[in-house]
């Protein structure tokens, strides 16, 4: 049986990482084969890709180097690590996929979605998330969230309305997709958050067997 391949979506300061090691821990109380990743990431040299695509420099970098950066480490994450795994039976958690880029390459960038839907059917294919759990976050609580890390990347730098395009980006993702889609409030108390991402797993999983 082919391993289930959930992404986790949302803004910065939205909490994934929190919510991820949640997931990892109730996959791993129930013994669920799993491996977990990231984009841009997931390989050697896909890291080596993100580091290019999140790193500050003096020169600005295009948004069209971005697009096609991102998809070049996705490519290669794809092929080696995502499908080996699916195809083995094993689940595949990411902290974000192919929808990051149409809201931050597309939507935020206002770049050609018509060219990322292209990039998309050729690099991705079949290979989309069974479920995408969406983390919804005002801007304001993100950012500020944000701000309390040590480390901030180039795009934890961007404008408050590029941020602001980034949540309607999902949202409208998320109402376009429905099935595919869980989206959740991240501006609850966090035992409430876990709790939601619990009832999705559940879902997930018991569709599976039954």
């Amino acid at each position: 049986m082919r391993g289930k391949f959930i992404s986790l979506e949302g803004g910065e300061g939205s909490g994934k990482s929190t919510s991820l090691a949640h997931i990892l821990s109730w996959l791993d109380e129930r013994n669920i084969p799993f491996i977990t990743t990231r984009e841009p990431g997931g390989t050697p040299l896909a890291e080596e890709i993100r580091s290019l695509v999140l790193n500050e420099r003096d020169e600005k970098v295009h948004d069209m180097t971005e697009l096609l950066l991102v998809f070049a480490s996705r490519a290669q994450h794809i092929n080696e690590k995502i499908k080996p795994a699916l195809d083995s039976g094993v689940c595949v958690i990411s902290d974000r996929f192919v929808d990051s880029s149409f809201v931050y390459q597309g939507v935020a960038r206002q770049g050609n979605l018509a060219i990322i839907s292209t990039l998309t059917d050729w690099v991705v294919g079949q290979c989309l998330p069974d479920k995408t759990i969406l983390l919804d976050v005002p801007v304001e609580i993100g950012l500020a969230r944000v701000q309390a890390r040590q480390k901030i990347d180039r795009l934890d730098k961007e404008s408050v309305l590029f941020h602001e395009s980034v949540r309607s980006g999902f949202m409208d993702r998320a109402k376009a997709d429905v099935k595919r889609f869980s989206v959740i409030d991240a501006s609850q108390a966090l035992d409430l958050v876990l709790g939601d991402i619990d009832d999705v797993l559940t879902q997930i999983f018991e569709s599976s067997v039954n």
